[in-house]
């Protein structure tokens, strides 16, 4: 047996016998190999081992941790996975965050019935540009509009979904070594966009209405941003939403300074009282980006992006190379979805339902440090002391409970916090109760 199984194998040892327990942080690689007196590519290779059997899980910027529970011996385990495994049967999963509510899929089935018309059919299956038809760009506009503003509807492209959006508004926004902004805790997906782009992340300051113009501004001064992420609507994780007067000075900010900001609104269809998006003040210097995967279903899902006259061109270019089109039936069935009142009513019943589970967020975890809104589908939860983010997350999962710790959502190293992001979505009402008891009680 070559030798880092064997020192493997002794961790091994440890984690089943207890002597580490779930949540607990194995020592820096480096350390490791001074202490064992062995080469630093051995120790890698032992901690490789360790996450090839599923017993540890490595965060970047925060180190390696025990996992909650083990995989089957001799099974491979997703790098980079939370530690969110059960020890028994399937968990409440609060790390996803789809809205279903019921009676949606009749809805949307029963306009789906006029596409089935050969002729129709034969149109909705031809490949599509980024521009998709005019008939999609008007629906777009319609789904879109909010608070006075309305986009132009010839501005407007699709891509497959809100994912893809993002990903082909910032590979067009941020050359290889390019730098970022993003707010300290932002999106785990910007991150890894930005990682495949090879962009720095460049973390900006925030305060109770995101992020801080002053502190982009300082940023920008100190070595210039390609473009910079922000969620001025319920912002994933933290749920605060910036006031008229934040995203004036925002774009007073992206004015002065020539900056780009990628305004990311896929939750914001929650907060119809929310003030007009960023786009409305800076519309040449935002590119705005959204999709139906929240309003609707993920499944079947369009991503919208409404740029600046300037930067279009290249947006198209960069969803053309990157396969990032929405498919042509996808936007057929939008735009037939939100012509019929479709997506209007499916929209409606969702805000009661967010409205719902945010009563039940009060009534179990009304005495912890919980930042959220009474429109959104998620908390960011401050855990108590003595609590780190990584053990929670594992005495959760004992528990069958999965959340996702904060430094999925860091993007600094230093900036990620003891705490969690509940998602409140997915699971049915009565079984999100259960699960949110059960944190209750672990944390008190």
């Amino acid at each position: 047996m070559q030798d880092f199984r064997r020192l493997a194998d002794e961790i091994a040892a440890d984690i089943a016998a207890g002597r580490l327990r779930p949540g607990d942080r194995l020592p820096p690689q480096r350390t490791y190999a001074r202490g064992r007196r062995i080469a630093p590519s051995t120790a890698i290779r032992v901690y490789g081992e360790l996450v090839r059997r599923g017993l540890v899980v490595g965060e970047v910027g925060r180190g390696t941790f025990v996992r909650a529970a083990p995989a089957e011996h001799g099974a491979s385990a997703p790098p980079g996975t939370a530690l969110t495994e059960a020890t028994g049967g399937a968990p409440v999963n609060l790390e996803l965050n789809y809205p279903v509510v019921a009676g949606q899929s009749e809805l949307m089935a029963r306009e789906l019935a006029a596409l089935a018309r050969p002729d129709v059919l034969a149109v909705a299956t031809r490949p599509t540009a980024p521009d998709g038809t005019p008939e999609a760009r008007a629906a777009a506009a319609a789904v879109l509009a909010r608070n006075g503003w309305t986009p132009c509807p010839e501005r407007i492209l699709f891509a497959g979904n809100g994912r893809q959006a993002i990903a082909g508004a910032l590979s067009a926004l941020v050359p290889p070594g390019g730098r970022l902004g993003v707010e300290t805790l932002t999106y785990p997906l910007v991150k890894t966009i930005a990682e495949r782009l090879g962009a720095v992340l460049v973390p900006i300051a925030t305060d109770a209405e995101g992020i801080r113009p002053d502190a982009l501004a300082t940023a920008h001064r100190t070595a210039a941003l390609s473009a910079v992420y922000v969620q001025p609507t319920l912002h994933n994780p933290l749920a605060v939403t910036a006031g008229a007067a934040r995203r004036a000075a925002v774009a007073e900010v992206l004015e002065s300074t020539g900056l780009v900001a990628v305004e990311d609104t896929t939750w914001a269809f929650l907060a119809p009282d929310a003030p007009a998006p960023l786009v409305a003040h800076a519309p040449e210097r935002t590119l705005l980006v959204d999709s139906l995967s929240k309003r609707l279903a993920p499944g079947l899902t369009v991503g919208y992006l409404v740029p600046p006259a300037a930067y279009r061109e290249a947006l198209a270019r960069a969803l053309r190379s990157g396969g990032w089109s929405a498919a042509g039936f996808a936007l057929a069935a939008a735009a037939r979805w939100s012509g019929t009142g479709v997506v209007e009513a499916v929209v409606a019943a969702k805000r009661a339902d967010a409205a719902a589970r945010h009563r039940l967020v009060r009534q179990v975890l009304g005495g912890f440090d919980i930042s959220t809104d009474p429109r959104a589908y998620f908390c960011w939860w401050r855990l108590p002391a003595p609590w780190r983010a990584e053990t929670f997350v594992a005495a959760a999962a004992e528990r069958g409970v999965a959340v996702t710790p904060g430094s999925a959502f860091a993007s600094g190293a230093r900036s990620a916090p003891d705490a969690v992001r509940i998602g409140l979505a997915s699971p049915p009402e009565e079984e999100l109760a259960r699960a949110l008891r059960q944190l209750a009680a672990l944390a008190s």
